[in-house]
């Protein structure tokens, strides 16, 4: 049984998964939420990036085999494909169960941000469209946190845009170390078709205009602090950018997109309250 969850929690992408969840967590911390509320909150978006991270290596079990995936437990048989897709749809049902213990319109919100990511493993990743499930997701995922206060609200409109720059930056290099495996078993989606040095070029973009975006939009716009992590989500997409010019992308680029997400989530979260529209 051990070596079950230890297959299934290493199936289930837990790196993002986490830093997904920090990201909520620190954001109802700053806006001020109970703390009942911030744990349940925690749970919920952690249970369902579970949930997509199982269902992503239960869908493509097959493909990682014939690639010779030996990164992935499902492809190496440590765990089987059945047991994956049972953990992700519980995860996925005490993940919106969890949510409605906040509110109805929190548990609406994060339906669509699961449906969106399903969606993607379902099928979008190959298609030229394939960013767009991370721009729905990531773009709801400041709501999710405003919309488990007592009194639920959207977020702000720079928040939805920080929220979606920084889903385009994560999908466009998570996938660049993949290219080559994609391309064999058929899998052409929008980084597959514009390059891993156009897709690094792009992610950087997107991260540096999510930055100006809580800049610009929020009330800590004033504060050094609030400055002090703005340059550091400039620097690290320069770094990531001068790097990739220079030499073939690879995991790296992703590790340091999501250093920069950390840096722009403490940027959001110097926000507050000023998160909610």
């Amino acid at each position: 049984m051990t070596a079950v969850i230890s297959g299934l929690w290493r199936a289930s992408h837990p790196g993002p998964s986490v830093v997904v969840t920090l990201v909520a967590l620190t954001l109802g911390i700053a806006m001020a939420l109970e703390p009942w509320r911030i744990a349940v909150l925690a749970a919920a978006i952690l249970l369902g990036q579970l949930s997509v991270g199982l269902s992503n290596d239960a869908i493509d079990a097959r493909r990682d085999r014939s690639v010779g995936r030996t990164d992935k437990p499902l492809a190496r048989g440590d765990v089987s494909a059945r047991a994956a897709w049972v953990a992700a749809s519980v995860t996925l049902v005490l993940g919106l169960a969890l949510s409605f213990a906040l509110s109805w319109q929190m548990a609406l919100a994060h339906a669509i941000a699961l449906a969106s990511a399903w969606s993607y493993n379902l099928g979008l990743k190959s298609t030229p469209v394939s960013v767009v499930p991370f721009v729905v997701s990531f773009g709801l995922l400041p709501s999710l946190v405003t919309l488990s206060a007592a009194d639920p609200r959207v977020a702000a409109g720079w928040a939805w845009t920080a929220g979606a720059s920084l889903g385009v930056a994560i999908h466009l290099t998570n996938v660049l170390p993949d290219l080559e495996e994609d391309a064999r078993t058929g899998v052409r989606g929008l980084p597959h078709r514009l390059g891993r040095r156009a897709s690094a070029v792009i992610a950087a973009l997107a991260l540096v205009g999510g930055a100006v975006a809580v800049l610009i939009g929020s009330d800590a716009a004033t504060g050094i602090f609030s400055f002090v992590m703005f340059a550091g989500v400039v620097a690290i997409a320069l770094a990531g950018l001068i790097l990739s010019l220079v030499r073939p992308p690879g995991r790296w680029v992703f590790r340091l997109v999501m250093l920069a997400a950390l840096l722009l989530c403490v940027q959001l979260a110097l926000a507050g309250t000023a998160l909610a529209a």
